[in-house]
């Protein structure tokens, strides 16, 4: 064959093309490149050994240094064994290069692998030094979202750990052994066949041991912002000048910044972006801590802000023995030295302010429904908690006073400010919410009846009455949800304090825009989330009754706190089934808002079922995702589907739950979208299983990943269930346009839906 030379930078073959041949290479250097990394290919070696045995590549190979190639045309095994036959030192050629190969990828595993089994304790050992150097200084800590699912390196699937062993024994023959090898054109074929497959499984493993570095790598730096870099970035500035152990933390931001630029895992281009503005605001503010500075990350107007708290407490409808309390707590609380102290008197202020302070709310926002916009203190005080510049910190007063001004929900999507929310309960558009029993608006005064304690005409009455059905959401819902929402039960306070502020509120408001790209995100994956069975029926089409899923999306309502934590608060209003859910979050929140969303989705899926299958939510007989979920976490043990590993890791992860099924559904949901929705397998068969049959990918994903062995028999098994109900919808469409009927567009709706587009 003729020989061809070839320029550096010149693609011989792309990943998923058809193998045609391979080439020898006899000068120059070849990259073989594939998803988790790449391997150089020199002279003597022969070019797309490593696919022969699939259809097409899974590398790509590209010219590193000019090289000059024999090709010879190859498509499968059978054309080794016959280019073997009729050239005997092809084969010794093609035999030594697939050693060269195998043990090159091998050699990657084994690396890839001890790195992933280092950085998990790495990224403890960090933490444990920040909550260490927090704890000395008496500063809270902060938690990363990446730690509610955080566990040590396992594989579910792995190679056989012979493999590296065996194949470098081949380099241990001599010449005279390896030459009886090559006289047999079958065995180099089965060998290089063999070896092929072998690579092929270890590049699988390769992704998903790459995805778990890099995941436990973004613990240090994300684009989020929300890592082990800000942590101790945030501690520094939030320190005194003095502090003896700014310089250690310095230490550390230097010695994350040298480990990001070691391991290149993380976008070259986001650690200078993050290290440079670390280093310019430590360079404006020396070490004399970031609660000298602007937490806003932006110069604020100035507003006139002074006595914001007379304004307030002038404005509301509140008792002058209620006021004078209010501020004289208000007082107290300011003067604490450190306002999250576990000692009497401090615990004493706070749990005494908080208590006041839902009166007083209660009678601003009373006073704010006479008027189509309150003034922007009144609306600082209702949307974010504020009361006084001080205790806010002025260039936080000035920030939120310039957001007051514009900031809003949008009903028509869901969303609500805390006040738009209770003016909505107040004006009837919205029913008041379960209380933390579970019990509702209505179903209390029933219950208050029968207990003789109101008449029947007073529960038709009280039914109807705006200020009760108020004074049941702020005195039930209100108070629970902004403690829980604030993340911290033990040492919470209402109002807005500068102490909660452990980064730019500007980065962690929660708007309409980021909430809609959370759902988005989160549907891009398993579309169906907020789709809901119901009965539908039009005698006029000839459907006397049919089920079809409708999409319905959760209330969102942003309450007044700066907090770390989403609460999914109940999952239908009333009994009826169509009926929004109801998600709380902080309006400034700490965490990764779409983790939070994802962690709130998981927590609704499992609640809906649980309300759709009633008293027999974890009855396996009749098939749902709760039942199913239950029995799997129930008896594993007894599963033979799950290795040794498998159910170690299911009994660690039961004690990390507090053996909450429910949340350890929830761990294993955020696993789903955020993992195995983008091809990085990290479940169990049996929870693949059970995901893909209720939180199935859309179409379109499931289509990408059905290449993927661990996926293929699972998206098989659910294309035969859906290609079912597909045939029924078409026969029911079939028959409606058989009898001119327009087909309704529930019935159109449901089949997209079914079929995941």
């Amino acid at each position: 064959m003729a020989s061809k030379e070839l320029a550096t930078g010149f693609t011989i073959a792309s990943e998923g093309q058809i193998n045609t041949a391979v080439h020898v290479i006899t000068q120059g250097t070849v990259k073989a490149r594939f998803s988790g990394g790449e391997i150089t290919l020199k002279k003597g070696d022969v070019i797309g050994l490593c696919d022969i045995a699939f259809e097409s590549n899974f590398f790509t190979y590209t010219v590193d240094e000019p090289a000059v190639l024999v090709p010879f045309p190859c498509k499968s095994s059978q054309s080794i064994k016959d280019l073997c036959s009729k050239n005997a030192e092809i084969g010794k050629m093609m035999f030594n290069s697939m050693v060269n190969q195998v043990l090159l990828i091998l050699t990657l595993y084994a690396r890839t692998k001890d790195n992933c089994s280092k950085i998990y304790g790495l990224c403890l050992e960090y933490y444990d030094k920040y909550i260490s150097i927090c704890a000395k200084n008496n500063v809270i800590s902060r938690s990363l979202p990446q730690f509610d699912s955080f566990s040590e390196f396992s594989l579910e699937e792995d190679i056989d750990d012979w493999l590296l062993g065996y194949y470098a024994s081949f380099r241990e023959f001599t010449p005279e052994v390896k030459a009886a090898f090559c006289d047999f054109p079958a065995y180099i074929a089965g060998f290089i066949k063999k070896a092929s497959t072998d690579i092929h499984a270890a590049l699988s493993v390769i992704d998903v041991m790459n995805d778990f570095y890099s995941e436990k790598m973004g613990v240090f730096m994300q684009e989020s912002g929300i890592d082990m870099f800000d942590l101790f970035t945030s501690l520094l500035f939030r320190l005194k000048h003095d502090s003896p152990d700014a310089e250690k933390i310095k230490a550390l931001i230097e010695s994350i910044v040298d480990l990001l630029k070691t391991r290149p895992v993380i976008d070259t281009d986001l650690i200078y972006e993050r290290v440079s503005s670390y280093r310019t605001k430590l360079q404006a503010v020396g070490t004399t801590g970031a609660g000298e500075t602007d937490e806003t990350g932006e110069e604020a107007p100035s507003a006139d802000l002074s006595n914001s708290l007379d304004k307030i407490l002038e404005y509301g409808d509140i008792r002058p023995e209620q006021a004078n309390m209010f501020r004289e707590l208000v007082t107290k609380f300011k003067k604490l030295s450190d306002k999250t102290a576990s000692d009497d008197n401090a615990r004493k202020i706070r749990l005494e302010l908080s208590k006041l302070f839902y009166d007083v709310y209660l009678g601003v926002l009373k006073q704010s429904f006479n008027e189509v916009l309150p003034p922007p203190i009144i609306r600082m005080f209702l949307n974010f908690g504020y009361v006084d510049e001080e205790l806010a910190g002025g260039a936080n007063a000035n920030y939120l006073y310039s957001l007051a001004k514009t900031f809003s929900g949008d009903a028509s999507k869901g969303i609500y400010t805390a006040s738009e929310w209770l003016r909505a309960v107040y004006t009837m558009k919205k029913d008041p919410s379960r209380n933390e029993f579970d019990t509702d608006y209505l179903s209390k005064l029933h219950e208050l009846k029968v207990a003789g304690k109101i008449s029947a005409e007073d529960e038709i009455r009280l039914s109807a009455d705006p200020d009760e059905r108020l004074k049941f959401e702020i005195e039930n819902m209100f108070p629970m949800v902004n403690k829980v929402t604030y993340g911290r039960l033990s040492v919470f306070c209402p109002v807005f304090s500068e102490h909660n502020i452990i980064k730019p509120l500007s980065q962690c408001l929660v708007t309409i825009d980021a909430i809609e790209k959370a759902y988005e995100d989160i549907k891009k994956v398993d579309y169906g989330a907020f789709y809901r069975e119901t009965v539908y029926t039009n005698e006029k089409a000839g459907i006397p009754k049919e089920f079809v899923a409708v999409e319905v999306m959760p209330n969102i309502i942003l309450m007044p706190n700066v907090g770390t934590r989403a609460v999914m608060w109940q999952e239908i209003e009333g009994r009826k089934r169509t009926t929004p859910a109801r998600f709380m979050i902080s309006v400034f929140h700490m965490e990764d808002i779409y983790g939070s969303f994802v962690r709130l989705v998981g927590e609704y899926r499992w609640e809906m079922c649980k309300r759709v299958q009633g008293a027999r939510w974890n009855d396996v007989s009749d098939r749902s995702l709760t039942s199913e979920y239950f029995d799997y976490i129930q008896f594993y043990r007894k599963n033979n589907e799950l290795s040794q590993d498998a159910k170690e890791k299911i009994k660690t992860g039961l004690v990390k739950a507090k053996n909450s099924f429910k949340e350890m559904f929830v761990r294993d949901y955020i696993i789903w979208v955020i993992y195995e929705g983008t091809g990085s397998p990290r479940l169990n068969k049996v929870v693949r299983s059970i995901m893909c049959t209720y939180c199935p990918f859309p179409a379109e994903l499931r289509q990408k990943m059905a290449s993927n062995p661990l996926f293929k028999d699972t998206f098989e098994h659910y294309e035969v269930k859906i290609a079912q109900k597909i045939h029924h919808l078409d026969n029911v469409i079939q028959k409606l346009k058989s009898s001119g009927v327009e087909v309704p567009q529930e019935i159109a709706v449901h089949r997209n839906y079914i079929e995941g587009k």
